[in-house]
């Protein structure tokens, strides 16, 4: 029976390419991606895809636990649907599988651990950044544009160039074009660029 993959990244700056081979590698027939979707949100159209998709006897395989659910209930609904429609379930980097009992009581407690490991992660997070506050600095991503790169963004597009191929000259992608030639909230409307 086919062996149905799904992966997802939180960013769409992320690459899946590490999980998509993975999945291929694990035999998956088709694989669907989510990309830009965080582990909180609840809206996963293509998780909402594979599932429709797979059929009783097959089997859908992730490359990590966490990539399936936001929390490990979600985890273990989403699991407990496919096993009541007679589907299998893989989680190829911890190595865990829903046939039989031994199995399921593993990937209870993985989902337990996995979600475990994300509450740790925020908490650290928010602890970071409330110090870097507290010592005057602000937290977040570095910006992907420095002033002189962003003002020659804005050269460029006045010369005429589409944003993919000023991400081409500055090295980013036409998303960050965009972002850095968006107009501040108070200015007044903005021609928008040309589509592409």
């Amino acid at each position: 029976m086919a062996t149905i993959g799904y992966a997802r990244v939180s960013t769409t700056d992320q690459n899946p390419q590490l999980q998509l081979d993975a999945l291929k590698a694990a035999g998956a027939a088709r694989v669907f991606t989510d990309h830009g979707v965080s582990g909180a949100k609840t809206e996963r159209p293509q998780l909402d895809a594979a599932l429709d998709y797979v059929r009783k006897g097959e089997t859908l395989v992730v490359w990590k636990l966490d990539r399936l659910g936001r929390n490990t209930r979600h985890v273990l609904e989403v699991v407990d649907a496919l096993h009541e429609r007679g589907i299998g379930f893989r989680s190829l980097t911890e190595g865990i599988t829903t046939e039989g009992p031994m199995g399921r009581a593993m990937l209870t407690i993985m989902a337990a651990f996995a979600q475990l490991e994300r509450d740790t992660m925020i908490e650290r997070t928010r602890a970071g950044l409330a110090a870097a506050a507290a010592n005057g600095r602000k937290g977040g991503r570095r910006p992907k544009l420095d002033r002189t790169q962003a003002a020659r963004a804005a050269e460029l597009r006045a010369k005429g160039m589409t944003a993919t191929e000023i991400g081409k000259v500055l090295g980013c992608s036409r998303a960050t074009v965009y972002r850095y030639l968006a107009p501040e909230p108070s200015a007044a409307p903005a021609t928008r660029l040309n589509p592409e």
